[in-house]
Formats: C-alpha cells, sequence, structure tokens
C-alpha cells in the first residue's frame, strides 16, 4: 500500500534522475499518478533493466513506465516472478514484451501470482489454448485474480447444467471452451446466479433445447444477467408487440437480446426505429434489428436510401448483421442496380 498523501511530501530526486536517464516524460506520470515520484523506494533501473533484457528498447521502456508508472515501485524478484508466469503460456520473450507493452497495468499487477499460476494451469488442464489464456491475462485479468477453486466451481456448474439441459459428454467440452473464449466473465459469476438464470428461463416455458440454444446464442452473457431485468425486458417486449407468451418465446430465440438489453435499451432504439419511419409490424418480423445502437441503424439506413432502397417498404433483414455482413448485403443492392437491364430485343453488335 503506497501513501497518496502529495501535500507534505517531495518528489524523490534519485527516481527522478533515473527516469530522465531512461527519456521517461515525467509530465506524464506527474498528470497521471503523481505520488508514484513521492515513494522513498523505486526501482526504476532495475525494472527497466528486467524489460530490456525481454528485449524492449529504450523507446518501448519509456512508454511502459510513462503509461503504468507503478510498475517501478515493484520489486525485481516480483516482477521476474510475473515474468516466469506469463511465459507458461507466451510463445517467447518477443511476444510477452509486446504483450507487456499494450498491457502494462495487466502485467504489473502481481498482487494474486499464487492465483494467477494455479489459474493458468486449470485454463490449461481444461483445454484452453495459450493464445485464448494470453488473451485474458490482458483483457480480462480479474479472472486470475479469483482463487482457482471458486474458477472450478462455476465450470462444474456450467458442465452440469449442459449434461442436465441434455447436452452430450462428447460436445461438453467443446461448447465449455467455446462460451469461455467468447466471454471470460462469466467466471466472475457465482455458481447460485447462473443456477438461478438458467431456471428462470426454465420457469418461462423454454424447454431444454431452447435454454441450450440460448446460452450459445447470448455467448454467456446471460450470466451476468438477474432475473428481475430479465423479467422486466420480457414483459416490455410483450406489451411493445402485442404477442402471447409463446409467440414471445420465440421472439426471444430469434433476437435474445430481447432477454439481455435492459428496458431502458429497448426503448431507446425501438425509438430509434420508429423515427425513420419503420413499423412494429416491421420489428416483430425481424427483431435482430434491435442488436443495433441507434447510430449504427441510422447510418446503415442513409447508405441504403442513397441507393434508393425504401427500408420502410421492405423487410429489415438489409439492416442486420455485422459491419462486415452490412457491406456484403449493401454491395449487392449496389451492384444489382448498376447492372444495365438486359433488353433480349435489342439488336446484337455483329462487331462484338
Amino acid at each position: 500500500n503506497y501513501t497518496t498523501d502529495t501535500k507534505s511530501r517531495e518528489e524523490n530526486k534519485t527516481t527522478l534522475e533515473n527516469l530522465y536517464s531512461l527519456s521517461v516524460d515525467i509530465t506524464k506520470i506527474r498528470r497521471l499518478k503523481e505520488w508514484v515520484l513521492l515513494q522513498d523506494v523505486a526501482y526504476v533501473k532495475e525494472i527497466a533493466g528486467i524489460l530490456q533484457e525481454m528485449g524492449a528498447d529504450e523507446t518501448t521502456v519509456a512508454s511502459i513506465i510513462e503509461r503504468c508508472p507503478e510498475a517501478i515501485l515493484h520489486t525485481p524478484a516480483e516482477i521476474n516472478s510475473q515474468r516466469a508466469l506469463w511465459q507458461l503460456v507466451c510463445q517467447n520473450e518477443k511476444q510477452l514484451i509486446k504483450l507487456i507493452e499494450q498491457f502494462p497495468e495487466s502485467f504489473f499487477t502481481t498482487e494474486y501470482q499464487q492465483n494467477q499460476k494455479a489459474n493458468i494451469l486449470f485454463f490449461q488442464e481444461l483445454g484452453l489454448k495459450n493464445n485464448i489464456i494470453t488473451r485474458f491475462l490482458t483483457s480480462a485479468p480479474n479472472i486470475f485474480y479469483n482463487p482457482v477453486e471458486k474458477n472450478k466451481n462455476v465450470i462444474e456448474t456450467l458442465q452440469r447444467n449442459y449434461l442436465n439441459l441434455g447436452g452430450s459428454e462428447a460436445n461438453m467440452k467443446i461448447w465449455i471452451l467455446k462460451l469461455l473464449s467468447q466471454n471470460p466473465f462469466i467466471l466472475l459469476n457465482t455458481s447460485t446466479a447462473i443456477q438461478e438464470n438458467l431456471e428462470f428461463l426454465q420457469r418461462n416455458y423454454f424447454t431444454d433445447q431452447e435454454v441450450l440454444q440460448l446460452l450459445s446464442k447470448l455467448k454467456g452473457f446471460i450470466f451476468q444477467l438477474n432475473s428481475t431485468t430479465m423479467q422486466k425486458s420480457m414483459l416490455f417486449s410483450k406489451n411493445i408487440f402485442k404477442c402471447s407468451d409463446q409467440e414471445l418465446k420465440q421472439l426471444v430465440l430469434k433476437c435474445p437480446a430481447l432477454l439481455y438489453y435492459s428496458v431502458t435499451v429497448l426503448e431507446e432504439r425501438l425509438e430509434g426505429l420508429l423515427k425513420e419511419g419503420i413499423s412494429i409490424a416491421q420489428i416483430r418480423e425481424t427483431p435482430m434489428v434491435l442488436e443495433l445502437t441507434t447510430q449504427i441503424v441510422q447510418y446503415r439506413i442513409k447508405k441504403l436510401s442513397a441507393l434508393g432502397y425504401d427500408i420502410k417498404s421492405g423487410n429489415l433483414e438489409s439492416l442486420n448483421g455485422t459491419k462486415k455482413d452490412f457491406e456484403v448485403t449493401y454491395g449487392k443492392i449496389q451492384s444489382k442496380k448498376e447492372r444495365p437491364i438486359f433488353n433480349p430485343v435489342a439488336p446484337l453488335n455483329t462487331e462484338d
């Protein structure tokens, strides 16, 4: 624990000199985390030396320290332990230094080394590839701070439920690994929350097969919800689309966003669509359009309108999908518009 009382203390002159010698921009550190410069002990040269050993040049070292100044407060022993830990999943030190440069804060969080190591080994045993584990280390570091027993418990709950819902033993491993790689944050939930959400779906007349289908479509995000918010979102959709429980269920299976997004988000997106002259009937026909933000919808409608495509009179399929999907659809409509109409009775040009 480092003190953050900056009023009564002066900056450590040795730290400043060492940082200057590495061409570190001190003003950036003052603006970002000035308290680091006030500490009595810092390991500037030692940490820079370890980074250089791994292949970092002077510019890279300066950039890492500027973005994560507290790196210099860790002991060389702590950083070497962290280095050995990350090497369990990195191909080589070149890859490791690249990751540290991109995600310095993830690397320099050394308080949970025992948990990190146990979780890395657990994920490897589970069958996750090292490149996926490195992605977790950088983008979802919190899951490594959990005791390994907690993560094991969540995985076991998922496995048990998958089999109870009719999933096969043969496909279970692939399903779990896919779910984890799509959304590692499911490990931050409790086993109880996971169980409750699955039971909520079953109470709402989703069959076991449909629950499995939803889990795959939602990429595990369902586990970050709670039954109250899901109930509110479903009731809102039922009222807007004026449908029966069975029809609502089919809409949710088509578009799990109706379950996942809050009423506020759904209201805002519906309003955006209605302002563009799109009807409730069209949205009900293609509910997946609610997965897109209002800004994306407006941009896509504008692009299609420029081609003379009237979204109000057609279906909304052309708006759907990822950016890549939309570009493909847009390209097809554009080429169709530009293609000359063939006249079968026009005389042929004999020179051709």
